[in-house]
Formats: structure tokens, C-alpha cells, sequence
């Protein structure tokens, strides 16, 4: 389980960097002013070759790639509350990376979440393993032989 949660908790620094770059990158790029094809065509160009984009995708894709190595090794009923962790982290990132304000009402949202994930981790612990079914004894009485 410990094995798991490290895991979890670098996939998620992962993903909370990965957005952030990814913000970065798309308020570098800007607003799409007009939807036609040359508008489309920069922005997409833009996209495409803005580091901050592609250290963004990339980061969000080791973040997944752990994720399901994590789904196929834990129920889902742990391991996807439990990315709700990574909420916390990309404030974090937010505020210390972007110097985004992140007002005390979103920060105890923050604890909100903190507080759910580790009901969520501790419900797991409290999991009682699955008792093996034996098949019914027979009923019938045995006659002894002669």
C-alpha cells in the first residue's frame, strides 16, 4: 500500500507541474481572436511549438501512464479519490510557480479535499478481507455399514 501512495504522490507532482506548464504555455500563446482557418492554423502552430505546452503534455502523460499502472494494481475505489491529492498540489504549484493569489476560501477547499482523500486512504485500512466461501456440509445422515 505504501508502495502505492509513493507512486500516486510523484505521478501527482507529475500532473501539478504538468498543468501549470500548461497554463503558462497556453497564456503564452494567447486567445483565439477569430475562428477562422488562419487564426486556427497559428494557434495551433503556436501550440505545437511552445515548450511549456509540450513539458505540460508530457508531464500529464507520465502522470497517466503511472495512473494506470496504479488502476490496474488497486481498486479504483482508492486510487481515483486518492488523485484528488493532486488538487492540493496544483494550488500549491499555482501559487508558488504562477504566483496565482489563492484566497483563504479556496485554500479551505484545499483541506476540504485533504480531508476527503484521507477518509478515502483510511477507509482501505478499515477493509475487511473477503471471507472465503466452503461449500455446505452435507445434511444427510450417514448410516454406518454392517
Amino acid at each position: 500500500m505504501l508502495k502505492l501512495i509513493l507512486i500516486l504522490l510523484i505521478a501527482l507532482v507529475f500532473e501539478a507541474i504538468g498543468v501549470v506548464l500548461l497554463s503558462s504555455g497556453l497564456k503564452q500563446i494567447g486567445d483565439l481572436q477569430a475562428i477562422t482557418p488562419v487564426a486556427l492554423k497559428r494557434l495551433i502552430v503556436q501550440g505545437a511549438t511552445n515548450r511549456n505546452i509540450l513539458l505540460g503534455v508530457l508531464f500529464e502523460a507520465i502522470f497517466f501512464a503511472a495512473l494506470l499502472v496504479l488502476l490496474a494494481k488497486a481498486d479504483v475505489s482508492l486510487i481515483w479519490p486518492l488523485t484528488s491529492i493532486g488538487f492540493v498540489l496544483t494550488t500549491a504549484a499555482a501559487k508558488f510557480i504562477r504566483h496565482e493569489e489563492v484566497s483563504s476560501l479556496r485554500w479551505s477547499g484545499v483541506i476540504l479535499i485533504m480531508l476527503g482523500a484521507a477518509l478515502v486512504g483510511w477507509s482501505e485500512k478499515q477493509k475487511q478481507p473477503a471471507r472465503t466461501v466452503l461449500p455446505a456440509e452435507s445434511t444427510t445422515p450417514v448410516e454406518p455399514s454392517p
